[in-house]
């Protein structure tokens, strides 16, 4: 599969799952998966899904998704940007930065993860 092709399925899957159920994202992170959400720092799966649960539910619908390889032929990143609706409220604009590294042929796992909401300019 391509870049474009993983990073595509990655964003799809990331986000209809995150909106299902959170939990179900823990095998998508690893120990050393780094998450930093609105300036915070959270290391690990347990704390990165134990951060993205206190979100509440939310709704995601991307707009737009950049994809370019990364300095090591094994690695991805992707930037994404989009709506948030976080428990039934307005939508507001978030920006998402992923850094896929790969772990096999066809597996990967998100070594960086970086959210931002996006307020008024």
């Amino acid at each position: 599969m391509s870049a474009e092709e993983v990073a595509n399925a990655f964003v799809n899957h990331f986000y209809q799952t995150f909106d299902g159920g959170v939990d179900a994202l823990a095998g998508l992170y690893n120990p050393q998966s780094m998450l930093t959400f609105e300036g915070q720092q959270v290391q690990g799966s347990e704390n990165i899904i134990g951060k993205l649960k206190a979100v509440g539910t939310v709704t995601h619908t991307v707009k737009t998704i950049d994809i370019q390889p990364s300095s090591s032929p094994n690695s991805i990143v992707i930037f994404v940007t989009g709506a948030i609706q976080i428990g039934g409220d307005n939508p507001l604009h978030f920006c998402e930065f992923f850094h896929l590294c790969s772990t096999g042929p066809g597996q990967y796992y998100v070594h960086n993860d970086v959210f931002r909401l996006n307020y008024g300019l």
